[in-house]
């Protein structure tokens, strides 16, 4: 079957969704169409060492079925936690469509191929950013960050900027992802997919808000 937007499925329509990817495809769609500002952008949920969780904003950089990918400094906070810990959770939140999506999953490191495509379509300037910022670790002032940055900047003055060994990209494999879109009196509607590993095939159960 066509899965349709979140609003129009019936409890009879839930039971036969076998994909929620392609209601994610028309709601990513709609929102690169009406959000003024990185309709990409996604809350990324991790867990540190001492089992607090860790929250920011990443931006997500590519999306199918074999999962959700964004890049980061393998040494930052993020990237040593998900090396201890290879699994987490992500929020995308649509103002302007009153809709969230939610998902979670096993996290595996993207391909050395993959990883290289997308740092060479970076602008120059994140490029040489990757190699200036030693992401989440301590930064004595500005100045040390812009002079690095410089020295940076001269080394590859001329011609193709590598990628860092200690910059790739993660890909989220979900388990779990939930709809959800605003309705009057908080009585929204919550729609949810799991499975049990990223290989096993989809249910879809509606939730109360």
């Amino acid at each position: 079957m066509t899965i349709k937007d979140a609003n129009q499925l019936t409890d009879s329509d839930l039971k036969e969704a076998g994909d929620p990817f392609a209601l994610f495809g028309e709601w990513f769609a709609e929102a690169e169409a009406s959000e003024p500002n990185d309709p990409n952008a996604m809350a990324l949920a991790t867990v540190a060492a001492d089992g607090l969780p860790n929250v920011r904003m990443v931006l997500l950089k590519g999306w199918d079925e074999d999962g959700f990918v964004f890049y980061t400094n393998l040494e930052s906070a993020k990237g040593g936690e998900l090396a201890a810990n290879p699994k987490a959770a992500i929020v995308m939140h649509w103002k302007s469509l009153r809709r969230q999506v939610r998902l979670r999953g096993p996290v595996s490191p993207v391909s050395d191929e993959e990883a290289d495509t997308y740092y060479a379509s970076r602008p120059r300037g994140s490029r040489i950013g990757a190699w200036a910022s030693a992401q989440s670790r301590p930064l004595e002032s500005r100045f040390a960050l812009e002079k690095s940055v410089a020295e940076w900047t001269a080394k590859y003055a001329l011609g193709e900027i590598p990628r860092p060994e200690h910059w790739s990209g993660f890909r989220i494999a979900p388990v779990e992802i939930e709809f959800w879109r605003d309705k009057p009196f908080r009585l929204h509607d919550r729609i949810r997919y799991t499975r049990s590993t990223p290989l096993d095939p989809w249910s879809a159960t509606r939730l109360y808000p």
